[in-house]
């Protein structure tokens, strides 16, 4: 494969300012580093190279073996790792995807990182508006435990069981009513998620994402640096440099009313608006979980006002 020319970059091995305090996200220091992350965790063996078991300097491949099965010179994997992907083409990426072993997600990160959204992008800081009618389908959903998340993980709309469930987000000032900072930074969050970590994890990949598509957005890279000062948890997932996104699944909760409840999830990304995504919850019919779910719905929003309540 030719290597596509990219011009030679000043930039220093690796970048000495953190994103996460400048800004905004600096888009060659996140593509420096999630390239370095996703080499350092495949071993020669892993994609079909000897090793010959000597020491190596840094975990994971060399760049000279991930360059050797991408297709690329030693020296133009080595811009675009220090950051400089500006004329990179959609060919050289996808090689170099391959050669990572990317994910479906990670391979649209990378794409956004070192090219940029194809598509214009929306100004970051416009407040995200949900649609009357979209807002009108949560209030009819009365089964169904549901919101609108949007960038960033803000709450942005959401129906009467989804509070009963979670917490009444409307008594929360609205730059509160974030799924980041609940979990970091609130302890009553902590405790509802059987499997806190999971529900962390999931967060920060999705952050990820959205740093990715929208670097310049100074309320994302504001977050970001409050959550790393305030949550030593946030800061050992941020610096994976992990990204994922899940449609689908299962959470595990203890609900301070009705105890345990095991709720399967869908997410639905809005066909006009892919910044937003409509969320359910729903339990097996028949199931102790759909039982407290009834019941939760007959209290309606007076299940978020114990105070003892999530």
């Amino acid at each position: 494969m030719e290597d596509h020319p990219l011009p030679a970059s000043p930039a220093p091995d690796r970048p000495a300012l953190s994103p996460s305090l400048s800004p905004s996200l600096d888009r060659r220091a996140e593509l420096s580093e999630f390239l370095r992350s996703r080499r350092a965790r495949l071993r020669p063996a892993d994609v079909g190279l000897p090793d010959f078991g000597r020491h190596r300097r840094v975990p994971g491949l060399r760049r000279e073996e991930l360059a050797q099965l991408a297709g690329v010179s030693v020296a133009y994997y080595t811009r675009l790792e220090q950051g400089n992907g500006r004329n990179v083409s959609a060919e050289v990426l996808d090689s170099i995807a391959r050669a990572l072993r990317l994910s479906d997600a990670e391979h649209a990160h990378l794409t956004h990182l070192a090219k940029g959204k194809q598509h214009k992008k929306k100004p970051s800081g416009r407040p995200q508006q949900v649609r009357a009618p979209l807002a009108q389908l949560l209030d009819a959903m009365e089964g169904v435990p549901a919101y609108i998340v949007g960038r960033r993980s803000e709450i942005l709309a959401w129906n009467r069981l989804a509070a009963a469930v979670f917490g009444d987000w409307a008594e929360l000032p609205a730059a509160e009513r974030n799924w980041a900072r609940l979990t970091f930074l609130r302890p009553d969050y902590r405790d509802l998620f059987v499997d806190w970590e999971q529900k962390a994890i999931d967060i920060v990949c999705q952050l990820r994402m959205d740093a990715g598509c929208y670097p310049d957005d100074t309320r994302l890279s504001a977050l970001v640096g409050e959550l790393s000062v305030k949550s030593e948890e946030f800061r050992r997932l941020w610096a994976t440099h992990d990204v994922k996104e899940k449609s689908h699944g299962l959470k595990r909760m203890h609900h301070s009313l009705v105890g345990e409840l095991s709720l399967n999830y869908e997410s639905f990304r809005m066909p006009d608006d892919t910044d937003q995504a409509l969320v359910t919850y729903h339990a097996e019919p028949g199931s102790a979980s759909a039982e407290a779910l009834r019941l939760l719905a007959s209290w309606g929003r007076d299940a978020s006002r114990v105070p003892s309540a999530p």
